[in-house]
């Protein structure tokens, strides 16, 4: 069996579960090492035995806020001295605070954007030290399908998500000739936790805007990410992939 990531290591942010969790276990099944972080810590624990035991990669965990700079500088130290240097950075980690604009707390905005849109910048910075040293990497952000679109009751999620995207353009082009990739995965409606709790009439609505008519599951991310850590896709950088089904053409 081809095992195209053998001898990278990959660290990816909200790894515990759902989407994280599909992405680290693809890229576990190529060959990757994994470095995982994530807020949940007993998720965290069984995520990282069962994919060392399954794809018989080295696995390392530990527990991090990914808005903690010092924690994400000292994970990375941590993963170059046991695993030997990250070459795959997967920024997935990230949450919602809904609500409509003229009822959303300075609480909520906040917390999103330093989450989402924060988090993303202090990982990379902590990433691309080693990165830059070996003169390789690639980077993948998990955006959104609303970060290219928008959506209502989702005013702050929209422009952490937005944001990323501008984000990942201005690493692609700063860090292209240091031989590191930087692109966006946006997801569509993807069945995971989340959307397990939806009402029948909100799924019907998520629906009827899929030309598709249903929702992707974690692995169609993975799958793309898998893709965008590869050798094949060496010469894409800068772009955003749109996981969505055909809601935004």
């Amino acid at each position: 069996m081809s095992r195209p990531l053998t001898g990278k290591v990959a660290w990816i942010t909200g790894s515990a579960r759902g989407i994280g969790k599909s992405i680290a276990a693809k890229l576990a099944a190529d060959g990757a090492d994994l470095a995982l972080t994530d807020v949940l810590a007993d998720d965290l624990v069984k995520t990282a035995e069962e994919l060392s035991t399954q794809h018989g990669v080295k696995v390392i965990q530990q527990v991090l806020d990914v808005t903690d700079r010092e924690g994400a500088t000292a994970f990375v130290q941590k993963a170059t001295d046991e695993l030997g240097g990250i070459t795959i950075l997967v920024n997935n980690a990230g949450i919602t605070r809904d609500g409509l604009l003229m009822r959303m707390s300075g609480t909520d905005w906040e917390k999103v954007l330093q989450v989402n849109l924060t988090g993303t910048f202090v990982c990379t910075q902590a990433a691309i030290k080693p990165m830059m040293k070996a003169r390789y990497g690639k980077i993948i952000n998990i955006a959104s399908v609303v970060g290219v679109m928008g959506n209502a009751g989702q005013a702050n999620y929209s422009a952490s998500k937005a944001g990323m995207i501008g984000l990942t353009k201005s690493v692609a082009k700063e860090l292209a000739g240091r031989g590191i990739r930087a692109n966006a995965v946006a997801p569509g409606f993807i069945e995971t936790e989340m959307t397990h709790t939806l009402t029948d009439e909100t799924r019907a609505a998520y629906m009827t805007a899929i030309p598709l008519k249903y929702l992707g599951k974690p692995e169609d991310i993975a799958q793309v990410c898998a893709f965008l850590a590869s050798a094949d896709s060496d010469y894409i950088t800068g772009q955003v992939l749109v996981v969505d089904g055909g809601m935004h053409m």
